[in-house]
């Protein structure tokens, strides 16, 4: 996958466009074409941790996929003397929008890749997002509003330029966003407007809170199952 910012460089810097490779896993559904979840990990974390949420919360019927994003670190271990884990991240403070292209063009190729193979169907396509990949996806949907049957937004943010930028459109898409009320980095104060916010480009929002943390938890599972099932439906 080739990406190159759509922004000048600084004057005298140089620059390379260079392809880079994006992994994921796929659990196709056994009948297709199928409704497909798109399952997106948070910082620090992986493909394996976004293909287990959704192997958790996805309805019978449905394809999975989890993209692993591109920026890869090391994770201090959680206990002293425990193995160190490799942990991965999707935004950089270095030229973000290059961090926002990479992740669209990631998610196009993919969904147009899985379509090709007859294996998902086009018009049954949801997208969810946890901490970092919310805003992100919000992003993607936005901006490319007739990919999605719906967008899940879980623990995390609105994209920052969401008022400021000519990018984003109306899409008929579902939202659905969750959060919890014990969340440290998305308390009820910092996300009671984002239903009201949501809706000035979406005419189907759902925004519902939970006794949690910053974290997903089993209630958030089966709403969201929930949802899927019935919008997959509809």
């Amino acid at each position: 996958m080739d990406v190159k910012s759509s922004l000048q460089d600084r004057p005298g810097e140089r620059t390379l466009t260079a392809q880079i490779k994006l992994y994921y896993e796929l659990i196709p559904a056994k009948a297709g074409p199928a409704p497909l979840l798109i399952a997106l990990h948070g910082y620090g974390a992986s493909k394996w941790h976004a293909l287990r949420e959704a192997k958790m919360i996805v309805p019978d019927g449905f394809a999975i996929a989890a993209l692993q994003g591109p920026h890869q670190h090391l994770r201090e271990p959680k206990q002293i003397g425990g193995p160190l884990r490799f942990g991965f991240g999707w935004l950089t403070n270095f030229h973000p929008e290059e961090s926002v292209a990479i992740h669209h063009r990631a998610l196009l190729e993919m969904i147009d890749a899985l379509i090709g193979e007859g294996s998902v169907d086009r018009e049954q396509i949801f997208l969810l997002g946890f901490s970092q990949t919310c805003a992100l996806n919000y992003r993607f949907a936005f901006t490319y509003p007739d990919v999605l049957r719906g967008v899940i937004g879980i623990g995390g943010g609105l994209p920052g330029d969401w008022n400021t930028s000519d990018l984003y459109q109306q899409t008929e898409a579902a939202v659905f966003h969750l959060s919890g009320v014990r969340d440290e980095y998305y308390p009820p104060a910092r996300v009671e407007n984002y239903a009201a916010q949501l809706r000035q480009r979406a005419a189907e929002v759902e925004f519902r809170s939970y006794d949690a943390g910053h974290e997903i938890s089993q209630p958030m599972r089966e709403d969201i199952r929930d949802w899927l099932s019935a919008k997959s439906s509809a």
